[in-house]
């Protein structure tokens, strides 16, 4: 396994942007296709973006779709998730994911996680 960790969360008034990264230890990070979920209280974790393990495919849920952009830097073992015009509607915790498939993972996809870092969006 790989471990994760998160960095980048805040608060941000509705409409900037944030920045989220992941940082990864261990093991081949350019063999593991990457993933952001987020998950509110109450409801169930959520896709928001994925990544091939080259970078060159990507994936996005229709709510985040031209707003964020997910990257990832293989020699660094580095991915990241660039959110703008953030919305209070965004407000959650962000994990980082190890996923088997960047095309719509499913959380039952999943084989690492990371601690989660929060983001909130004040109304």
């Amino acid at each position: 396994q790989v471990p994760l960790v998160e960095s980048g969360g805040g608060l941000v008034q509705a409409g900037g942007s944030l920045r989220l990264s992941c940082a990864a230890s261990g093991g081949d990070f350019s063999r593991n296709a990457m993933a952001w979920f987020r998950q509110t209280p109450g409801k169930e974790r959520e896709l928001v973006a994925a990544i091939s393990r080259s970078g060159g495919g990507t994936y996005y849920a229709e709510s985040v779709e031209g707003r964020f952009t997910i990257f990832r830097d293989n020699a660094k073992n580095t991915m990241s998730l660039q959110m703008n015009s953030l919305k209070p509607e965004d407000t959650a915790v962000y994990y980082c994911a190890v996923t088997l498939s960047w095309r719509d993972p499913g959380i039952e996809l999943v084989s690492v996680w990371g601690q989660g870092t929060q983001v909130t969006v004040p109304s």
